[in-house]
């Protein structure tokens, strides 16, 4: 599949124009930051949809529900979830938290100011929702404005390529033992909203873009392997199993039980 193509893509493409036009970098810091927040809430609609045609019926946030953050209990008090799938049944089994740097520093011009505090909230997120969920597959999706990939200087990387300095060694939690800070999945997606566009990419990974759908694919594939009994990922998707796997019903003669007890 062509990098940035893909059926994530069109809903990445249509959550940032619902966004609304972007600001002028010289506006008020709360227009910019109301701007970033919408960005965020259009984004996620669009991922829950998406993971939604994926075999994720009731991921939320869904417009027909609400179309509203979930919160959930978490190791230090409670979190906001921007986009979750959870059941009576297993509690949280996914979380993604979106996080945007859209504007530069009015200062310096470029990016990097808040890249740091970014960071922090991401691996705070990861954290808490670890610490009550172990099994919980957390996902990070980090937006930065494409010009945060042409604002390094001689003595300085671009911001892009060290928010993939900062965040690679996050990407990647394989078991519920991990450290409760690292993501099961986390990506890094630059976008310009005149003309809009999105370019997606793992964390660590800055030269290799990939299809939005590789994000949502190695979300569910980490479901299916954390929650065998529910879940198979088949062809890039998720399916439901009907119920617990079955014993089977061949009759075990006396030989197959003796080598078992020896």
């Amino acid at each position: 599949m062509k990098a940035g193509s893909g059926e994530a893509s069109k809903y990445f493409v249509r959550a940032i124009r619902e966004a609304g036009v972007r600001p002028p970098d010289t506006s008020l810091q709360h227009v910019k930051k109301n701007f970033a927040e919408k960005l965020s809430n259009t984004v996620a609609l669009g991922i829950a949809e998406r993971l939604r045609e994926l075999g994720l019926p009731e991921c939320a946030p869904d417009p027909k529900t609400g179309g509203r953050e979930r919160q959930f209990a978490g190791g230090i008090g409670a979190k906001k979830v921007d986009v979750s799938f959870a059941t009576e049944a297993d509690g949280l089994i996914l979380a993604v938290s979106i996080k945007s740097i859209c504007f530069p520093d009015a200062k310096t011009k470029n990016f990097q100011k808040n890249l740091t505090n970014r960071r922090g909230d991401l691996l705070a997120e990861a954290t808490t929702l670890h610490q009550r969920f172990p099994y919980a597959v957390v996902g990070g999706l980090f937006l930065l404005d494409q010009r945060a990939a042409a604002d390094g200087t001689g003595r300085r990387a671009s911001t892009f390529e060290t928010a993939h300095e900062f965040f690679k060694t996050f990407d990647g939690r394989g078991t519920q033992t991990n450290a409760v800070e690292r993501f099961e999945v986390l990506g890094i997606a630059l976008f310009d909203p005149n003309p809009t566009t999105v370019s997606y990419f793992d964390a660590g990974k800055g030269s290799d873009e990939k299809p939005l759908d590789t994000f949502l694919e190695r979300l569910l594939l980490r479901i299916a392997e954390r929650n065998p009994d529910r879940f198979r990922f088949v062809d890039g998707r998720i399916e439901k199993r009907s119920g617990p796997p079955t014993k089977s019903k061949t009759p075990i003669n006396a030989d197959d039980e003796d080598a078992e007890d020896e």
